[in-house]
């Protein structure tokens, strides 16, 4: 970014950010849009929103500016207009006539970008992990709070039929009493090679992608999600889906304890975060397990086949890597993110009851569900107070095995550990100028 635009930037922003009159959106009234980001994730969700004849989009920004041609393209082919493209998502927050902003940056923007957006008066759809770290999602839940803005998170599953359904069946006592719950997101990746530090390529604005985070030379490595500075790992990448799907529907908030065992086990690369976790989360009269790995091949995710039928079911066993299983006194669900749906299976392991749908149609589910709470001014299905206690769960597992895979209790009153000095320093990030986090939002 130029110094011109940067010191602009925190002149109009400031500590406390832009501040507009929150509005509402007319029923009859299409509901304009911003898309920032728009690389892989960015693009499908523009693509669907574009897909809607209620929504106008007004914007796309990248701060890589190869990527915005391709952008521009996707959204004039499918609305007849072209938006306009920027670099600086600060002129989305600027223009009155937005009245959303849609972030899909990397994770450690997801935060800054919420708060500026409800500062002025922005309705946002927000990316998982709602938060780097547990004091940030907190701030996110109060700007949308203070400034009475829609605030949905990219955890889709909230809002697939499959998911109250299962709900629904187990709090009706189908299951008999839920002590256990167990959550599996293995799967694999490659090795996370040094490279070399160089200059950004030709139109990426690499101090503004940094935003938030220290300052790094640029380095392509960094693009990789295993470091702390820029996210949680494949924890906070992927498996935040499973948690919080689990969360959804057996009902529980934050657990009282969090004991993370495993680490780098693997991978004998440059990655900081563990490649094997077993995450135990202790409730009420409940355990949560999460079990994770980053080098098992064979576990794989539901295939996109099944995934798009709404008849066909996955093989759960041995190889499916993204499941959960919700053991109950009288019989066991076998549920799955992203169109896996869900079986129930009676105390004999005879199949008694399915649900289904398929992953598109729970991502236009989801992005419907924002359109018409900016509408009515209701909480979405993946509320920002959702979103952060999923995330939390993920930051918890993270700091106990920062802390040597130790045990840590919490206080979710407080949202701080309990006489855990150690612990309480993960809560927060030290912010760069300008892109900081106000502590009164």
């Amino acid at each position: 970014m130029n110094r011109s635009i940067k010191g602009g930037f925190g002149a109009a922003l400031g500590a406390a950010g832009v501040r507009t009159a929150a509005k509402a959106v007319a029923p009859s009234d299409k509901v304009v849009v911003g898309v920032m980001g728009v690389g892989g994730r960015g693009t499908a969700l523009t693509t669907f929103f574009a897909e809607r004849p209620d929504v106008e989009i007004a914007y796309v920004c990248d701060v890589n500016a190869q990527r915005l041609p391709g952008a521009v393209k996707l959204v004039q082919d499918k609305k007849g207009k072209a938006p306009k493209a920027v670099g600086n998502f600060q002129r989305i927050l600027e223009d009155k006539n937005v009245d959303a902003m849609v972030c899909a940056t990397p994770d450690h923007w997801h935060s800054l970008a919420t708060v500026l957006a409800c500062q002025a008066g922005k309705d946002i759809y927000v990316e998982k992990p709602a938060s780097h770290d547990i004091w940030e999602g907190r701030k996110m839940v109060e700007a949308a709070r203070k400034y009475h803005r829609v605030v949905q998170v990219g955890m889709q599953n909230r809002s697939s039929s499959y998911c109250g359904a299962a709900r629904e069946l187990i709090q009706s006592g189908k299951l008999g009493s839920v002590h256990l719950v167990r959550v599996y997101n293995m799967l694999n990746r490659t090795p996370v090679e040094r490279t070399p530090d160089s200059a950004p390529p030709e139109g990426f604005d690499w101090d503004m992608w940094l935003g938030p985070g220290p300052l790094r030379p640029y380095n392509p490595m960094y693009f990789r999600r295993v470091f702390w500075d820029f996210n949680g790992g494949i924890m906070t990448d992927d498996g935040i889906h499973q948690l919080d799907l689990a969360r959804a529907v057996i009902g529980v908030s934050i657990p009282k304890s969090v004991h993370h065992a495993g680490g780098k086990l693997f991978f004998k690369d440059i990655a900081e975060t563990p490649d094997t976790s077993i995450v135990t989360y202790e409730y009420d009269g409940l355990t949560l397990v999460f079990e994770e790995t980053w080098w098992t091949p064979y576990m794989i995710k539901i295939p996109n086949t099944v995934r798009e039928s709404t008849t066909q079911f996955p093989d759960w066993f041995p190889f499916v890597g993204t499941r959960i299983e919700i053991h109950g006194s009288d019989g066991m669900m076998i549920l799955g993110r992203h169109g896996g749906g869900w079986q129930l299976f009676d105390r004999g392991g005879q199949k008694i009851a399915s649900d289904k749908q398929t992953f598109s149609a729970i991502q236009a589910a989801h992005v419907e569900n924002f359109i018409n709470c900016i509408h009515s001014r209701k909480h979405p299905n993946s509320d920002v107070e959702e979103g952060h206690i999923s995330a939390a769960l993920c930051h918890m597992a993270n700091i106990s095995y920062r802390l040597g895979d130790r045990k840590v209790v919490f206080d979710s009153a407080k949202e701080a550990f309990v006489d855990d000095h150690e612990a309480n320093q993960y809560l927060k990030r030290t912010y760069r100028q300008p892109w900081v986090v106000p502590e009164n939002v």
